[in-house]
């Protein structure tokens, strides 16, 4: 199967020469392992061996939670050991080791099921291990071009025209359609609606399973593709909750898992003491436009793109394009949004530096100056400056809106 290289390999090392252990965490079948694996590779022509063991391996997973010391003992370091989650009990004899040899990089380990691993990691080997998020593939890592977190600077964006490749409305709702998993680009024979199905049933076997909170696993299923239908919209916890049957702290709990799973993120709104009718709530987006397609059943990119979900798809795709390109770069997304009680909203804010740079995202060629009309709203943020402006869409070329906003090719983030 063709490799993909990812945007995530220099942060990767940059953070096991700083570290005694690294952590790559992220959904399943992101490629958390691929990456390392190939890393390894690289290694070893500087005449490092690092072993390779998996915790899904229900032998060596008995031996690493029966006898850890002797575990350690088998795989001594330099080591990269899968899903960790299973053996949680390697983690203080993993913090021995590294206090015992001071060595960067002696274990590489991985976690899918980030809710059961963090506390722990966090308990075990606080200020001995640098942690990596990995996602699905971002656009840069499909089509092989530069990755580097998105601004809305628009002399950063004229460099972005001549490192990227124009796309149309069609291949735009191909791509999203399609999602963002590896091995759906890695293989071509691999088809689509078998692979969403196998990675809901493992997800949900497999991670959902173990949690004590979830009884009926398909009670959860509905619950994922409510969730799925209410991708770029705010968080109402009582209209989760209605759609599937359960309790509200129920579904704030079940929304809680995904979100530790990496299915989806919340993002924060942006207010201050200023902003006096900033709402509260969250909002919602599906990481992975491929699996939210799935779960609401749309059968091709063609019925997507003409259907009523088309601009909230459009809109996710768009947030996760951006909130990747931060994490590939090890950073972490400094992404907010802005809704207030009269209903004016903003898609997104970056938030950098004292500068707040508003973003909105329209599905249309020509989304016209009505496109930025709210971005006036953030005018009282005292003592913040307020950035240049995008207006995310599917224009042809990148163009200025008035001498502070610009039109932004979505194919251009």
């Amino acid at each position: 199967m063709t490799y993909i290289k990812r945007a995530a390999e220099e942060p990767v090392r940059q953070v096991s020469k700083m570290f005694p252990v690294l952590l790559l965490t992220g959904p399943r079948q992101v490629g958390k392992t691929t990456l390392l694996q190939r890393l390894a590779e690289e290694e070893k022509k500087e005449g490092i061996d690092r072993k390779y063991v998996t915790l899904d391996d229900p032998d060596v997973r008995f031996l690493a939670k029966r006898d850890p010391a002797l575990f350690l003992q088998r795989f001594s370091p330099p080591v990269l050991i899968d899903e960790i989650q299973y053996a949680t009990e390697l983690l203080p004899y993993i913090k021995m080791s590294v206090d015992k040899s001071k060595n960067k990089g002696d274990f590489w380990i991985t976690g899918s099921q980030v809710f059961r691993l963090m506390k722990n990691v966090s308990e075990s080997l606080a200020g001995r291990v640098g942690i990596v998020n990995l996602l699905g593939l971002s656009d840069s890592e499909i089509y092989q071009e530069p990755s580097e977190p998105f601004t809305t600077d628009a002399a950063n964006l004229m460099k972005r025209l001549s490192v990227r490749n124009s796309k149309n409305l069609n291949e735009i709702y191909d791509r999203i359609f399609r999602g963002s998993m590896p091995e759906l680009y890695a293989d071509s024979n691999v088809d689509w609606e078998t692979y969403y199905r196998s990675y809901v049933d493992t997800y949900l076997q497999r991670d959902i399973r173990d949690l004590a909170q979830v009884a009926d696993e398909m009670q959860f299923y509905n619950f994922m593709t409510v969730v799925a239908a209410h991708t770029s919209k705010p968080v109402v916890y009582e209209e989760l909750a209605n759609a599937t049957g359960i309790s509200a702290p129920t579904a704030k709990k079940w929304l809680s898992i995904l979100v530790s799973s990496h299915i989806v993120a919340l993002v924060q709104p942006y207010h201050n003491n200023a902003l006096k009718r900033v709402v509260k709530m969250p909002l919602l987006h599906f990481l992975d436009t491929g699996l939210a397609a799935y779960l609401l059943k749309w059968g091709n990119p063609e019925a997507l793109e003409r259907g009523a979900m088309s601009g909230a798809f459009f809109e996710s795709y768009v947030f996760s394009e951006i909130y990747k390109s931060y994490l590939n770069a090890g950073k972490e997304p400094p992404i907010f949004y802005y809704r207030d009680k009269d209903k004016k909203e903003i898609d997104l804010l970056l938030y950098q530096n004292g500068v707040l740079s508003p973003i909105e995202i329209k599905k249309s060629a020509s989304p016209g100056k009505a496109a930025i009309k709210n971005f006036k709203v953030l005018e009282p943020a005292l003592k913040v400056e307020i950035g240049t402006g995008s207006v995310v869409c599917m224009a042809n070329n990148l163009l200025p809106v008035d001498d502070k906003n610009w039109y932004v090719p979505v194919w251009l983030i």
